[in-house]
């Protein structure tokens, strides 16, 4: 890379950080100011997720919401563990499991999937389970799109099938308006484990204009009167 090219990357790096800088000054700028309540922090996820370019924002919404809760969760701390695919790229990064501290058993898995949920993935999901050996108390499918009413009794089925393993299967903005709901004071909490987690994104994962997208749509919702 020659001098001038070298200076322009240089150049265009100082300028993306310093643009997440200014948008950030203007996030939680009110001291003691009100929390968004429940239904605005629910809009301003879909209005985030309405952007281009935002396929791997439910795997953040639903591991924010986890890191959120943590401290909450049977008075235990949970550990997230995210796994990459075969090929290694973590812009496919899809699974989270649940660990309570101190056992080596996985209690939950979550897995993302951008498009309706088939009885295949089920399946595959029960091999996975029988693969591993570990005992996985929850399988939860965590979809973009409406779940069919003859996918959730295919699931529901399995559980006397595998002894107690429960498939479940939620959309994507249920889940967090349900999770919102039941962990109520964390709803700030919740925003900003997903701001960070959005922020730390590589780029090709979750590209620099979604990032700045998150921040303006968070400032626009909490300036609102």
């Amino acid at each position: 890379m020659n001098n001038s090219l070298r200076s322009r990357c240089s150049l265009s790096s100082k300028a993306r950080t310093a643009r997440i800088k200014t948008l950030l000054s203007g996030v939680n700028r009110v001291p003691g100011a009100l929390p968004l309540s429940t239904d605005d922090t629910v809009n301003l996820i879909k209005q985030h997720r309405r952007c281009k370019g935002s396929s791997r924002l439910p795997f953040l919404i639903v591991a924010a919401a986890y890191k959120a809760a943590k401290a909450e969760l049977d008075g235990r701390v949970l550990r997230l563990a995210a796994r990459n695919a075969a090929n290694g790229q973590a812009s496919e990064l899809r699974e989270i499991q649940i660990r309570l501290v101190g056992d080596d058993k996985t209690v939950t898995l979550c897995e993302m999937k951008n498009k309706a949920v088939q009885r295949s993935d089920i399946d595959r999901a029960l091999q996975k389970i029988a693969a591993q050996g570990k005992h996985v108390q929850n399988y939860i499918f965590i979809s973009t799109e409406a779940v069919a009413d003859d996918i959730r009794e295919y699931a529901r089925s399995k559980y006397d099938e595998t002894g107690g393993v429960e498939i479940a299967i939620l959309d994507c903005i249920g889940f967090l308006r349900h999770f919102l709901h039941l962990f109520h004071r964390l709803r700030k909490d919740f925003l900003d484990q997903y701001q960070t987690l959005v922020l730390h994104e590589s780029d090709s994962a979750v590209s620099q204009g979604l990032k700045e997208a998150f921040l303006a749509l968070r400032q626009a919702a909490e300036s609102a009167d």
